[in-house]
């Protein structure tokens, strides 16, 4: 695997993680943007195969999850996660100044990389969502409904057809396993709700991943989100019988090989 280091930084709530898979001449940089309740560490095998394909590879943890500060998976309003996340575009670009920025987002992280996308696309060569909470998410207005949401665990069963990829996930001592924040979820409601007015990518290369069989964020719903936003350059990649983690599965290679050939498409034009 590639090798990594850790840095900080004080992000707007408190102090964040970086991690960095560094290349000393990178054809381009990568923004990677992880999901809910877990951590940059589990993007290994992804950055890895970044840096071989050329990239220089970053990647927070976000505000109260893996090795950043907060209450865990905390997260009051996802605008203050954006600006975290251009930190580390800004940080990627003094290090590696002139050289183009790809954002790869996955799950909650693919609905940060939209609104990203929103807010500072126009400096980005392209853009990835694996998996992305966009559009309708039905897990939100029904977890809303209780006063207290309740404790209901993810199964490590949905997150791949590899069963030591869930294995994994339900060891590590980084990734929350408890209920979700009620602050979090009206978090996610109102973002959801901003992407959806906030405006299409326009000629930003924008590749879509999703599994078939993803029960944790089912394609129908995230497809809504994704035709309100995309832009003029939108390739979609649906892949059968893959559920919630493509950058995990079965097939990771193909999805990656995948990821690579559109990235060379993006950077060539």
């Amino acid at each position: 695997m590639a090798e990594s280091r850790e840095h900080t930084f004080t992000g707007v709530r408190g102090l964040n993680t970086v991690r960095e898979w560094p290349h000393d001449r990178p054809r381009y940089v990568v923004v990677l943007v992880h999901g809910y309740g877990e951590h940059i560490g589990r993007y290994e095998y992804v950055a890895d195969r970044l840096v071989r394909h050329g990239a220089a590879v970053f990647g927070l943890d976000h505000m109260g999850h893996g090795r950043s500060a907060g209450d865990r998976v905390l997260i009051e309003d996802f605008e203050d996660v954006v600006t975290d996340v251009h930190t580390v575009e800004e940080r990627a670009r003094a290090e590696h100044p002139g050289v183009p920025v790809v954002v790869i987002g996955h799950s909650m992280g693919g609905m940060i990389a939209a609104r990203y996308a929103q807010r500072y696309g126009a400096g980005l060569a392209a853009l990835v969502l694996s998996g992305p909470v966009i559009g309708d998410w039905a897990v939100v207005p029904a977890l809303l409904a209780f006063e207290e949401p309740p404790d209901i665990p993810i199964d490590p069963a949905t997150l791949s057809r590899d069963l030591s990829v869930g294995e994994a996930y339900a060891a590590d001592p980084l990734v929350w396993h408890g209920p979700f924040k009620r602050a979090t979820l009206e978090a996610f409601a109102t973002t959801l709700a901003e992407i959806a007015k906030g405006g299409t990518f326009g000629a930003l290369p924008t590749l879509w991943v999703h599994g078939e069989e993803d029960e944790l964020v089912p394609l129908p719903g995230s497809r809504g989100g994704i035709e309100a936003v995309r832009g003029s350059d939108l390739t979609e990649r649906i892949y059968r019988g893959a559920r919630h983690e493509v950058f995990n599965e079965t097939n990771k290679d193909e999805v990656l090989d995948d990821v690579i050939a559109f990235i060379d498409r993006a950077l060539s034009a």
